[in-house]
C-alpha cells in the first residue's frame, strides 16, 4: 500500500487486538491499597508500627464486639420450693436409689399412710385362669388337685376322661388349660368350669360345666399319616447331610444302621444319593410328629443300589432287600460287662501249673452277674461239663457255637431258642477256676476261634403271602413323593465321605 494513504492494514491470520486503557492514578492507588492492607497482624513483632497499631485497633474492635453481644448474667427470679418436713423426708429416702453402706433406706417398706382405708376382706376374682402341665410320673387327677381342684371333683373328671382315653396314655408335658369359678367363701375350694387339653395327638378332650353339671366333648382332630421321604447327596458326611435335609437324628442313626447290614460304611461314596422314608403325622392344627425309619435306600454310583425295608417275620424283625432276602452283618455282642481279664492264646494255667492253649476269653464279673446270650440261637448244651463246671452252648446255625462257662447257676434249657441279649445263666466259680468269673468260648465247624474276631452273618428269604405284602408295602413307600422343602442340595462331592 502506499505510504500515507491513510489506510490501516489487517491482517487475517489473528483477530485483532482490543487497545489496552490506560488505568488512572486513583484505580492504581486504590488497588495497591486493598492489596497491601493487612488488618490482622502478629502483636508481638514491630511493637509501634504502622501495622501493629493495624492489629491492635482490629484487635480491640473484635474485643468490644463480643463484648457488647454477650448475655446477661443476671440472676433469673423464680419461686423457692417449701422445705420438707420430717415424713416427707423419711418418704424421699425410701424412694431414692443410695448406696446401702452408707446407711440408705432404698427399698424399705412404708408403712401406711392415712390416705389408705383398711378392707376387712379383699374381694375375690370372679374366675381364675391358669395352666397346669402334667410332669412325668405325675397323675392326671394329682394334676388338678395341684391346681387347686377339690379332690373329688378331680376324681370325678378323671373317670369321665378315662371312658375316652386312658389316663396313663397321656403323656407327660400336656398343658392342661383350666378355669376355676366363683366360690361362696374361702374356706372350700373353686368349682371347675372349664378344662382343655390335648389327649392325644389326633384327640383334644373339652369339659365345660353347663347347668351346673359338666360334660365332656371329645374333639377329634384330622391327621395325616403321609411318611416323610427325604432324598440327598452323601457330600462329606452322610450324618449331617441326612440331619442338615431335614431328617430326625434317630431316623439317621437308623439308616445308617440299616446301611451297615448290607455294605461297610467305608464304601460310601460323596456322589452316592441316600433315600429316606420316616414315619411323620401332621395334625390339622399344625403339630408334627415323626416316628421309626421305614425304608432306606441309597443309590450308589457305579454300583448296586439299595433298597432296605424293616419287616417281620416268624417273630423276628430284619431289614431286608427288595428282593425280600434278609442280611445282618455285625459283632456279636458281648455277654457280660466286665473287662477281659484272659484273651485267646497261650497262657500258663493257675491251676494246672503249666502253659497250655486258653481257647477262648476270660471276662472279669461279680458273682451273679447276668449273662446274655451273644446272638440268636438255641440251647444245644446246658449242665455240668467238667473243669468247665455249669456251661450253656449255643448252636447259632452255619457251623457257629458259642459256650459260656464257671456259671453259679444255668437258667435255659435244653433245646429252647434264646434272643440275642436273653438271660442264660449268672456269672459262677464252678468248675476249673481261681474266682468268679465268664469263660466265653467260640466255634465256627467245631473248632475253636479267637471271639473277638468274628463277625457274623444271618439270612433270611421271604416266600408266599409274606413276599407279596413286603413287596407291597414297598411300593406304597417308594411312591411318596420327596418332601420338597427338605430336599438336600450338596453340591460338594469329596473323595469319601465320614459319618
Amino acid at each position: 500500500m502506499p505510504a500515507g494513504g491513510g489506510a490501516a492494514a489487517l491482517r487475517f491470520e489473528a483477530a485483532p487486538l482490543r487497545p489496552a486503557i490506560a488505568r488512572g492514578f486513583g484505580r492504581k492507588a486504590e488497588g495497591a491499597r486493598v492489596r497491601d492492607l493487612d488488618l490482622v497482624a502478629d502483636l508481638g513483632v514491630r511493637i509501634g508500627s504502622r501495622e501493629w497499631f493495624r492489629g491492635l485497633i482490629t484487635c480491640i474492635v473484635l474485643c468490644y464486639a463480643a463484648w457488647s453481644f454477650a448475655p446477661s448474667f443476671g440472676a433469673v427470679p423464680g419461686i423457692a420450693p417449701p422445705a420438707y418436713d420430717d415424713l416427707q423426708v423419711e418418704e424421699a429416702k425410701a424412694l431414692a436409689i443410695a448406696p446401702l453402706a452408707l446407711g440408705a433406706d432404698t427399698g424399705r417398706r412404708m408403712a401406711p399412710t392415712a390416705a389408705v382405708e383398711p378392707l376387712m376382706d379383699a374381694p375375690e376374682r370372679p374366675t381364675v385362669d391358669l395352666v397346669a402341665t402334667l410332669g412325668l410320673g405325675d397323675g392326671f387327677v394329682r394334676a388338678l388337685e395341684r391346681a387347686g381342684v377339690a379332690a373329688s371333683e378331680a376324681a370325678r373328671v378323671g373317670s369321665m376322661v378315662s371312658t375316652v382315653v386312658p389316663l396313663s396314655d397321656i403323656r407327660a408335658g400336656t398343658s392342661l388349660d383350666i378355669e376355676l369359678g366363683r366360690r361362696p367363701n374361702k374356706l372350700v375350694a373353686r368349682p371347675l368350669d372349664s378344662l382343655a387339653f390335648r389327649a392325644r395327638f389326633d384327640l383334644r378332650l373339652e369339659l365345660a360345666r353347663v347347668n351346673g353339671a359338666l360334660s365332656l366333648k371329645p374333639v377329634p382332630i384330622a391327621v395325616d399319616d403321609t411318611p416323610l421321604r427325604i432324598q440327598g447327596f452323601v457330600g462329606s458326611s452322610l450324618y449331617r447331610s441326612a440331619r442338615a435335609a431335614g431328617a430326625p437324628a434317630k431316623a439317621v442313626e437308623s439308616y445308617i444302621r440299616a446301611v451297615a447290614t448290607q455294605i461297610g460304611i467305608s464304601d460310601v461314596n460323596a456322589a452316592d444319593r441316600f433315600d429316606i422314608v420316616v414315619e411323620q403325622r401332621r395334625a390339622a392344627t399344625g403339630e408334627t410328629e415323626t416316628g421309626r425309619l421305614l425304608y432306606a435306600g441309597l443309590d450308589r454310583m457305579g454300583s448296586k443300589d439299595l433298597q432296605l425295608m424293616q419287616w417281620s417275620s416268624n417273630g423276628r424283625t430284619e431289614w431286608y432287600e427288595a428282593s425280600g432276602v434278609g442280611k445282618q452283618t455285625g459283632m456279636l455282642q458281648r455277654p457280660v460287662p466286665g473287662t477281659v481279664s484272659s484273651n485267646y492264646g497261650m497262657r500258663f494255667h493257675p491251676i494246672l501249673g503249666y502253659s497250655r492253649m486258653h481257647k477262648g476269653m476270660d471276662f472279669r464279673a461279680g458273682y451273679g452277674t447276668p449273662i446274655l446270650a451273644a446272638t440268636d440261637g438255641r440251647v444245644a448244651r446246658a449242665g455240668w461239663a467238667g473243669g468247665y463246671g455249669n456251661q450253656v452252648r449255643l448252636d447259632h446255625g452255619s457251623g457257629l457255637q458259642t459256650s459260656y462257662s464257671h456259671m453259679s447257676r444255668i437258667v435255659a434249657r435244653p433245646g429252647a431258642m434264646v434272643r440275642q441279649g436273653q438271660v442264660i445263666g449268672y456269672v459262677g466259680s464252678t468248675g476249673l477256676s481261681t474266682g468268679p468269673h465268664l469263660h466265653y468260648e467260640l466255634y465256627k465247624n467245631g473248632v475253636p476261634v479267637n471271639p473277638a474276631t468274628v463277625r457274623f452273618v444271618t439270612r433270611a428269604q421271604l416266600a408266599g403271602p409274606d413276599l407279596a405284602a413286603f413287596r407291597s408295602k414297598l411300593r406304597s413307600l417308594l411312591s411318596v413323593a420327596p418332601g420338597t422343602s427338605r430336599m438336600a442340595q450338596a453340591a460338594t462331592k469329596p473323595a469319601k465321605p465320614s459319618l
